[in-house]
């Protein structure tokens, strides 16, 4: 199994900054796509490939970056220029490759607000 644990949200103003990490444990051979999930409808904010190519939200270029260190199975979410239209509970996700086969795993949420 993977478990999937997010740090890093919390209360900031707007045009502040905040940054994302989830780190991935248990017993998994790959990481393969990971990205971050917002809202009770789990919309697509950021993702990235094993190789670093990375996609984004139209509502968040040039304001979030994805990254990730495969060594340490671990991927981020650096946020800045907040507006109060990205307070939500982002989620992480992995696709990961077990012994069980392939398939999707989420975190517990991290919550972000942005209010003055």
């Amino acid at each position: 199994q993977v478990q999937l644990v997010e740090s890093g949200g919390g209360l900031v103003q707007p045009g502040g900054s905040l940054r994302l990490s989830c780190a991935a444990s248990g017993s998994f051979f790959s990481l393969n796509d990971m990205g971050w999930y917002s809202g009770k409808q789990r919309e697509l904010v950021a993702g990235i490939t094993r190789g670093g190519r990375t996609n984004y939200a139209e509502s968040v270029k040039g304001r979030f970056t994805i990254s990730r260190d495969n060594a340490k199975n671990t991927v981020y979410l650096q946020m800045n220029s907040l507006k109060p239209e990205d307070t939500a509970v982002y989620y992480c996700n992995a696709f990961a490759i077990t012994v069980s086969g392939k398939r999707d795993y989420w975190g517990q949420g991290t919550q972000v607000t942005v209010s003055s």
